[in-house]
């Protein structure tokens, strides 16, 4: 039996399948950080109400993360990580584009993630709801501010009845645990505009008519 030809031909077909594997995870990498800056431009121009410009990020990061499942997809070890982290960043950015302009909320289907980063990233779209949340108190749009408190309420909601190991739900307990502190700052502070508000039109029914004004 001639031993070295015999490794030789192991050696061989091993360097060509990690070759290809670290090639597949070389551009795994490079589109997945691409999805994650996309994503993360997508969520400010949101901020902005510069919503063709979030669409426009969007779609970029939709093309890369195609890339990247592509690269991966002769390689299942490599879906983890880092292609997980651009799936889940990518549909925040979506929800939260959708839930903003009252739009219908696309599903793991729709965004071609899976599950686990979907929910993460439904339950990150919502805490960025707070941002949006603040700026309607502070131009007195109060009623769009329990609007929004309202989703992130039932986004929470749906977060707590998703009871798996984090192995499952890709850590999910931490995202709806730190969503849970989100919604109650939020609330409370919604809590104190809407009782400034009551009590601003109670002291303005109480106070006489000024000189000059008809009451009533």
């Amino acid at each position: 039996m001639d031993r070295a030809a015999e490794l030789e031909t192991i050696g061989r077909t091993a360097r060509e399948v990690l070759e290809d594997r670290h090639l597949a995870r070389e551009v795994m990498l490079r589109c997945a950080r691409q999805v994650i800056q996309a994503a993360g431009r997508a969520v400010r121009a949101v901020h902005r109400h510069d919503f063709a410009q979030a669409v426009a990020e969007l779609d970029a990061a939709e093309t890369l993360l195609a890339e990247a499942c592509d690269a991966a997809e002769t390689h299942p070890e490599l879906r983890h990580g880092a292609l997980g982290d651009a799936a889940k960043e990518y549909a925040e950015a979506r929800l939260t584009l959708a839930i903003v302009r009252d739009e219908p909320l696309p599903g793991p289907a729709d965004l071609g993630v899976e599950v686990a980063s979907y929910l993460n990233g439904l339950a990150e779209a919502a805490s960025e709801l707070r941002r949006h949340l603040l700026d309607c108190l502070r131009t007195g749009r109060l009623e769009r501010a329990e609007q929004l408190l309202g989703v992130m309420d039932e986004v929470l909601g749906l977060c707590m009845t998703v009871d798996y190991p984090d192995a499952v739900t890709g850590g999910l307990r931490r995202t709806t645990d730190a969503l849970r502190a989100v919604v109650e700052r939020s609330r409370g502070d919604l809590t104190t505009a809407l009782t400034m508000s009551r009590l601003r039109e109670v002291i303005t029914a109480a106070l006489p008519p000024e000189p000059g004004v008809p009451s009533g």
